[in-house]
């Protein structure tokens, strides 16, 4: 769907609203929807500030996380939530590194954020799965969904992801969820060396 049209609709404005607001007829709306028409560079601002949402989101279709993202700016727009602390997380999308992601005041908008988060791990996982087809390698695919099914919440299963996170350089050695990881890492590490072909 494309953006604006999808803006539109969570904000339940009309075609001949916005046209009204930008002092245009709702025509140029139906054109820019249809991609007929590129939209004006000089209302890009105006609907930013109107909506509250990134110039690139209007003109463009929209993936399922990009739709995630705009609910989640007009839920900050309409809620205000205050930010009550930070947690550290992982990121790996091209930073590897534990940041700090902010904890609201407002249920709403950290579900959103957690559902945000879900869906690009669904989008990434199905473009790594994309790569592997007819590849011997799918069985690690099918293993790493049985250990999440069976054992998602063994500490092991954790601590041995970590510890393949580090020895592959997909984390900094640093980023440790618990004190005792560096310990467990020593020991597996010398298992890996030995089974390393």
């Amino acid at each position: 769907m494309n953006g604006l049209e999808y803006i539109l609709n969570l904000y339940n404005m009309q075609h001949i609203e916005l046209a009204d607001k930008l002092g245009i007829k709702k025509q140029n709306i139906n054109l820019w929807i249809k991609g007929k028409q590129n939209i004006p560079k000089k209302y890009m601002p105006v609907l930013e500030e109107m909506f509250g949402i990134e110039a690139h989101y209007f003109s463009k279709e929209l993936t399922d996380v990009e739709k995630l993202e705009v609910q989640k700016e007009k839920l900050k727009r309409d809620l205000k939530p205050v930010i009550k602390r930070h947690e550290k997380q992982f990121k790996l999308e091209g930073v590897n590194d534990l940041i700090e992601v902010p904890v609201y005041d407002q249920e709403e908008l950290n579900a959103i954020e957690r559902t945000i988060e879900k869906a690009k791990l669904v989008e990434r996982f199905k473009e790594k799965l994309e790569e592997v087809d007819e590849h011997p390698f799918m069985d690690t695919f099918k293993i790493m969904l049985e250990l999440l099914e069976k054992a998602q919440h063994e500490p092991l299963l954790h601590k041995t992801m970590e510890a393949l996170a580090h020895y592959f350089e997909v984390l900094p050695d640093w980023a440790n969820s618990e004190p005792e990881q560096e310990e467990f890492e020593s020991d597996i590490f010398e298992v890996f060396d030995d089974h390393n072909y």
